[in-house]
């Protein structure tokens, strides 16, 4: 039989190969750890999103589809990726998301529906933008005036005492083309190089009878036109001429209704004017006469004052 002494010494030696056993399995358990921990390299990556916030992530992941999984991100119909979801990542560890442009997605789009066309068609279609300045001349429409000078009559007729002429101003545009077709026109500048002239339209009476000493142009009379006058009217009073008021001309002959005008000194004393079918007979002077007006004598203020201001044609009666 064995002794309790031989059984003792067997244990201890079980107890030590069982402690041996399970120290080999622990060290062999953290050299395999260890070995992952070696292969699998563990790196900052740099996310840009599209509205600019940036984060740092940590990742054992290289593909940029994993990266952007791993962290939840996902991107919309109107967002690209650099570098592309199915790519590995590059050496500076940097992912960034920004907005497609509106050509990407609508070419996008033509791609989902299927349509067939070919690189060509779609660069066609996407055509760079070229601006140019253009430089065009452009009418300015005339405006027309109406005078009522026929005193509250109504019987009246419409006469042009001056016709209207279009201005002409210079517009200077950018204008947008693609595809040599314009897309857009914006107006940079505009400057007048003619004035329009304004058509002038007088309400008159049928029939103009200011005196009874008024003669009408004879109808074989030879005349020529001298152009468009702003015709006004006087009488011999104080208001109209002054403290030298005397009735008399500044050719020494007696103003007279219906007769008499004052000019400007390119029309001689004596020469007669045809003015709204109606003649009359330069006598008369005066220190507001110059240009193209002319002052008609009435025999009161009130029918100077009736008159008001007219622009008519004037003729010279040969």
């Amino acid at each position: 039989m064995k002794t309790n002494k031989e059984n003792t010494s067997k244990s201890k030696t079980t107890i030590s190969l069982i402690k041996i056993i399970c120290v080999s399995v622990i060290l062999m358990l953290l050299s395999g750890m260890g070995v992952i921990a070696v292969t699998t390299q563990i790196d900052n990556v740099k996310i840009t999103l599209a509205n600019g916030y940036e984060m740092t992530v940590l990742t054992s992941k290289t593909n940029v589809g994993d990266i952007l999984e791993e962290n939840n991100i996902v991107l919309t119909e109107e967002e690209r990726v650099t570098p592309n979801v199915d790519e590995e990542i590059t050496e500076n560890r940097a992912i960034t998301i920004t907005n497609k442009s509106e050509q990407e997605i609508q070419i996008a789009k033509i791609s989902e529906e299927g349509i067939q066309v070919s690189l060509d068609q779609l660069l066609e279609s996407y055509a760079p933008i070229t601006e140019k300045i253009v430089v065009e001349q452009v009418e300015i429409p005339f405006e027309t005036i109406t005078k009522d000078a026929s005193s509250g009559s109504t019987d009246t007729r419409n006469k042009v005492v001056q016709e209207g002429q279009n201005g002409i101003k210079e517009v200077t545009y950018k204008v947008k083309y693609q595809n040599n077709t314009e897309i857009e026109k914006t107006v940079l500048s505009e400057v007048v190089v003619k004035e329009p002239v304004n058509k002038i339209v007088q309400v008159q009476k049928q029939v103009t009878s200011r005196a009874s000493t008024t003669t009408r142009t004879p109808a074989n009379a030879s005349t020529s036109s001298v152009g468009v006058y702003k015709v006004t009217a006087y009488c011999a009073c104080s208001k109209c001429c002054g403290g030298s008021a005397s009735g008399y001309t500044a050719s020494g002959t007696r103003a007279t209704a219906g007769r008499t005008v004052a000019a400007p000194s390119n029309f001689a004393f004596g020469t007669k004017l045809s003015i709204n079918g109606n003649t009359y007979v330069v006598e008369d002077r005066g220190g507001a006469i110059k240009g193209n007006k002319i002052d008609i004598y009435f025999s009161s203020h009130a029918q100077a004052l009736a008159w008001g201001v007219r622009y008519l044609p004037v003729q010279v009666i040969n």
